[in-house]
């Protein structure tokens, strides 16, 4: 094994000799042991081409999934999503200002993209701020007002 005092790096990595072998190559004729059917046997749904199945095909028996009795309810389709913003995030944040718009929390990377917002009560407001958002918990709008300040709910 010979030494070199080149330093490793991700242009002159190369793997130990023998340590990789090449890919076997399908379907090259008859001399190369792949030929014919190229290691996909004889006939049968697996020898064809797009033999792909869909995810929890069991082979013609009516699946897992559809044996199982279908129960309950679910809103998911009409589930209102919130993004949630503390008290003590927006008193640490809007020290200079009196209002407090979704546009400036957005501003300031409380909130991201179109969801809804809700402020929700941890932590304590020092001075009144008017607040918008779209829902507040009880306790960040009794916080809120016993601070002085206002919450305004805006349309979702």
């Amino acid at each position: 094994m010979t030494e070199t005092n080149e330093a490793i790096t991700l242009s002159n990595l190369v793997p130990a000799p023998g340590s990789r072998r090449d890919k076997r190559r399908l379907g090259t004729g008859e001399g190369s042991g792949t030929g014919q059917t190229a290691t996909r046997g004889q006939k049968g749904q697996r020898a064809r081409s797009g033999d792909g199945k869909q995810v929890g095909f069991e082979g013609g028996q009516t699946p897992l999934l559809r044996r199982i009795p279908k129960r309950g309810f679910t809103n998911g389709a009409f589930k209102k999503v919130f993004q949630v913003v503390h008290l003590a995030d927006l008193d640490r944040v809007f020290k200079n200002q009196k209002e407090v718009s979704i546009e400036a929390l957005k501003l300031h990377g409380l909130v991201k993209g179109r969801e809804l917002v809700k402020v929700l009560g941890d932590g304590d407001l020092k001075r009144g701020l008017k607040i918008q958002a779209h829902a507040f918990s009880k306790s960040a709008l009794e916080k809120i007002q016993k601070a002085g300040g206002t919450a305004e709910v805006l349309k979702a």
